[in-house]
């Protein structure tokens, strides 16, 4: 299917997206002196379709052998007929070549990727990394709205049984509004209170009914797995959440932002420390947790489902060969040097990238099936 410069095709597996961009390596086609070609022309005289194959059963195709020709800049052809006549033709920017059935849209270098302004090429790669962090605000987004977006107000959710709040005679659906004199509006602040008070009697004022009661307890002191010494009441937490538009899109542009962060800072501490093919997961270690993930429910989905587009547009934007990075990394080096890195000198580069790429890949793979099939 055609629309104008660009041709759309639908697959039979709906597995992600490809573009394919004019001017690239693999849709450059030479037509050799020699080659024996069919052209049809329109009706300004003008090849608007060439055969390179000669079983073309159709009257209106004019057979010649090349003498020269120019795909790209010039679009001109130039050879002999069937009478041995020199010929010359223009191609037409819409023009088609066909070969073993398949058609291929002539690219004139003006439309070709590499014609185009370093601000252009440079916006059209980034665009794909960027749609990573656009999907992630979208699921965020429906996730406000129709879930709910979290209030964080200190309400508490249950109270479990022998622990210092149920002592203290606290209840589920208790708002807690102050400590020991000092007001609160979120349950990170009353979180941290207990926690860096261990031992220590501590007061709160709760709102239960349209009331306020006074709660005196005394948190427990707890070692947490990293020998950290905290203190604990002994309640359970859920934040309140909230049905709001306008909170909703906050909320969105709230988690692609922190996820962001997170992953940024755990891909730095993995490569600051000693690095291990533990730390990664290729498709089989994804489809695992994915698998584990959807148990919880479709919310949960999509919160991981957003995470992961996040965490494929950071590593895209990396700087290594054969990834977005990579090529955004040679158009920094462009734009220091005034023009472009030679074309065979980049190829080289992203191809090796490709190559150590699939090797880390066919390992993460390996370790992957080892981890969750064999141990």
């Amino acid at each position: 299917m055609a629309n104008g410069d660009t041709l759309y095709t639908v697959r039979l597996l709906p597995l992600g997206g490809y573009v394919r961009m004019a001017g690239q390596d693999f849709d450059q086609i030479e037509l050799e002196p020699g080659y024996r070609v069919g052209l049809i022309l329109n009706q300004d005289q003008q090849v608007e379709k060439i055969y390179l194959n000669h079983n073309v059963q159709n009257p209106n195709v004019l057979f010649i052998e090349v003498e020269r020709a120019d795909l790209n800049k010039g679009l001109w052809i130039e050879g002999y007929d069937e009478e041995e006549r020199l010929v010359s033709f223009d191609f037409a920017r819409n023009c088609i070549i066909v070969e073993k059935g398949e058609e291929i849209l002539i690219a004139a270098y003006d439309r070709t990727f590499d014609a185009k302004s370093l601000g252009k090429r440079t916006m059209t790669i980034f665009a794909g990394p960027l749609f990573n962090f656009i999907l992630a605000f979208a699921i965020f987004l429906f996730l406000g709205i129709f879930q709910g977006v979290p209030s964080n107000e200190p309400i508490i959710t249950e109270v479990l049984d022998d622990s210092p709040a149920a002592e203290a005679g606290m209840k589920g659906g208790d708002y807690v509004k102050a400590i020991d004199g000092q007001s609160i509006k979120e349950w990170s602040e009353l979180s941290q209170y207990v926690q860096q008070n261990p031992g220590k009697e501590i007061s709160m004022i709760v709102e239960r009914g349209g009331q306020n009661i006074e709660l005196v307890m005394v948190p427990n002191l707890v070692e947490l797995e990293n020998g950290q010494k905290v203190g604990q009441i002994g309640v359970m937490y859920e934040p309140p959440l909230e049905k709001n538009p306008i909170k909703s899109v906050v909320y969105g542009f709230e988690q692609t932002w922190n996820y962001t962060v997170l992953i940024i800072t755990a891909l730095i501490q993995m490569i600051a420390g000693q690095f291990s093919l533990d730390d990664l997961a290729g498709p089989v270690g994804i489809y695992q947790v994915t698998g584990e993930v959807a148990k919880h429910g479709f919310f949960t989905l999509m919160y991981w489902t957003a995470a992961l587009s996040i965490n494929l547009g950071i590593m895209n934007l990396l700087p290594l060969p054969a990834l977005d990075g990579g090529r955004l990394m040679f158009f920094g080096i462009e734009a220091l040097r005034g023009k472009p890195v030679d074309r065979q000198k980049e190829g080289m580069v992203h191809l090796v990238g490709i190559v150590l790429l699939m090797i880390l890949m066919i390992a993460v793979t390996w370790n992957d099936i080892q981890r969750f099939f064999f141990q």
